[in-house]
């Protein structure tokens, strides 16, 4: 009995994604055989070479003519997009995006397919990785590679961060659409030269994790094509469509098509279930958090309380190889609880599905130690929802004691109780950035969000932390129902009057996602008049608001951009795409050389 999972593109490859290496570890001690192939990083790894992008570059070029002749035929300059077949829409859009593509970088295009390969070796390579020009020219030539890369499969677009195709929405027929189509799926022809090594994997059961919708598109191609090929059960599991699954019930094709079953929130105890099911010692009926068609009807078995992290076997990263990953060092993404302590936040459902546990800290401290001595990594991302002033004490204390020598960053409230002592304790056992949740600089907004934090004490805890030497990273919002320029206004001024102890920033914009508290009484927070599913498979929800406009909106988050730039110049923090390469410079460099570092 062989289990295979798989983890499909995209996501961005500098780490390993912690969902496998939990769900593997979970197999040690049970008699069955388990591994894990991460195909995102394999992906980036075979696109990102000279050859491939040559060869993108030349088939774009090809393709261009005879795309703007069929364009010729149909295409009329009074008639709306949206009025043309959806077919057509796609061969427009290829047709006009190719055209503005090779002629707004045409300069680039031929230098970047030659220099490609160098650009991989540096992103790889500790000699050259931290020169900021080095790394900043790499990353341009493969942001440029990727461009080049995805011509031939407009609209879709493919960057080292994201997937994006402006026509795809998380609706059925549109997901099939595009899953389907070899003119816009840039995954599949890569499947197809991975399905032979799959299949001679003699797998029973293949469990692919969608945590995203950047994955959707290639991991439902994937799992057609081994449903068609293999004799394996196919099962998709992962954060997304566990968060949609009342719509996934009402599409009995979704497994014709893609899956023989779909695992719902946290996996660890379902895995192992399902694999017992495949092996027949149980019954279907018998594996929790499982969704499967019987007699042309989806079931849903009943979803049981996940183990405690203190429960769970230590991931494992055998199997990986670490030497593919885009970084010089793996920072590793680690749980030290799950779930949110607070869990009143009125626009946040980052914990659905999850029950709030804290793991024992002799045990994180026994598997860091596994991790160091193992597999060499002695950097780490703790990936909760937040880290408390008080666990972040005793953390500290006993990763001294112990004498770890590991260095890592976390998410954390801006609560008083983060005290100068133990923030100079946190960074002396290894604390290098804390992302912060800042979120408004309105009080306003920041009671409708209930957040429960005293506000006005939020940057005496970033000078406490920048005194200790740590790295303060500050996330906010726009966009919240209820919030008026003035509210977003109030939150740049904030922001950008404390560059010394606001070392960087990461904006985003309002959604109401499917699980929020918010959407039990969405007047109360500025809604107005009921809410819609944005698509039968997005987990965000659209509506109407008493605060800004959309075109309101967009005007502010333009202003905090053209602000940000007047405040922090070209500061090298904010080139550095990841909060986990953020990390390695700080290792490399201290908090005030990165934080000074222009451009």
């Amino acid at each position: 009995m062989k289990t295979l999972l798989l983890f499909p593109p995209q996501w961005m490859p500098i780490s390993p994604h912690f969902a496998l290496p939990t769900l593997l570890g979970q197999f040690d001690g049970t008699g069955y055989d388990a591994e894990v192939m991460d195909l995102n990083v394999d992906f980036y790894n075979k696109i990102l070479t000279s050859d491939y992008v040559s060869k993108s570059l030349k088939k774009a070029k090809e393709m261009l003519p005879k795309l703007k002749e069929n364009v010729s035929k149909y295409y009329k300059k009074d008639k709306k997009f949206e009025d043309y077949t959806f077919d057509e829409q796609n061969e427009i859009a290829k047709s006009i995006m190719i055209e503005m593509t090779l002629n707004d970088m045409k300069d680039s295009l031929l230098r970047t397919s030659i220099i490609i390969d160098k650009s991989v070796e540096i992103m790889k390579s500790d000699k050259y990785y931290y020169s900021p020009k080095l790394f900043a020219s790499a990353t341009n030539t493969i942001k440029t590679a990727l461009e080049i890369c995805s011509m031939p499969y407009y609209p879709t677009k493919l960057d080292f961060v994201s997937y994006n195709n402006q026509l795809l929405t998380l609706d059925f027929d549109k997901i099939k659409y595009y899953v389907f189509d070899e003119k816009s799926n840039i995954f599949k022809e890569y499947f197809k030269t991975k399905i032979e090594e799959i299949k001679a994997k003699n797998a029973d059961y293949i469990g692919i994790s969608i945590n995203a919708s950047s994955q959707i598109v290639a991991g439902l191609t994937l799992a057609n094509m081994l449903k068609k090929e293999t004799n394996a059960h196919i099962n998709i599991g992962g954060n997304h469509f566990g968060r949609v699954a009342d719509s996934i019930e009402k599409y009995p094709e979704f497994f014709e098509l893609f899956c023989d079953s779909l695992l719902v929130e946290e996996g660890e105890i379902p895995v192992i279930e399902l694999t017992k099911y495949i092996d027949g010692k149980i019954k279907i009926e018998e594996v929790p958090n499982l969704m499967y068609v019987k007699d042309g009807v989806v079931k849903s078995n009943p979803i049981v309380e996940p183990k405690k992290l203190n429960d769970l076997k230590p991931p494992s990263l055998d199997g990986y190889d670490l030497k593919q990953y885009f970084v010089p060092e793996i920072v590793m993404p680690f749980p030290a609880s799950r779930g949110c302590y607070w869990r009143k936040c009125s626009f946040c459902d980052h914990d659905f599905g999850m029950c709030y546990n804290i793991k024992n800290i002799d045990k994180l401290v026994a598997e860091i130690k596994l991790f160091k001595e193992k597999y060499g990594i002695t950097k780490f991302e703790f990936i909760d929802e937040a880290i408390s002033p008080k666990y972040l004490e005793e953390m500290s204390k006993k990763f001294i004691e112990e004498n770890l020598n590991v260095e890592f960053f976390c998410d954390a409230r801006l609560e008083n109780e983060f005290s100068q002592e133990i923030l100079d304790l946190a960074h002396k056992a290894g604390l290098r950035m804390v992302l912060w949740g800042y979120e408004s600089g309105s009080k306003r907004i920041m009671e409708l969000i209930n957040k429960g934090i005293d506000v006005d004490k939020r940057l005496d805890i970033l000078s406490r932390a920048d005194k200790a030497g740590i790295f303060n990273f500050a996330f906010i919002f726009f966009g919240f129902p209820a919030e008026t320029e003035q509210d977003a206004i109030m939150t740049m001024d904030e922001i950008f009057s404390h560059t010394d102890i606001i070392h960087c920033y990461g904006k985003s914009v309002f959604t109401m996602g499917k699980h929020t508290k918010l959407r039990e009484a969405p007047e109360k927070y500025g809604v107005v008049g009921k809410t819609h599913q944005v698509s039968e498979f997005s987990p965000t929800y659209e509506y109407n608001a008493i605060g800004m406009s959309k075109e309101k909106l967009n005007d502010i988050i333009n202003l905090c951009t053209k602000r940000a730039q007047e405040a922090y110049g070209n500061a090298l923090s904010f080139h550095l795409l990841s909060r986990e390469i953020i990390l390695l410079y700080l290792c490399k460099y201290g908090t005030k050389n990165v934080a000074n570092y222009k451009l």
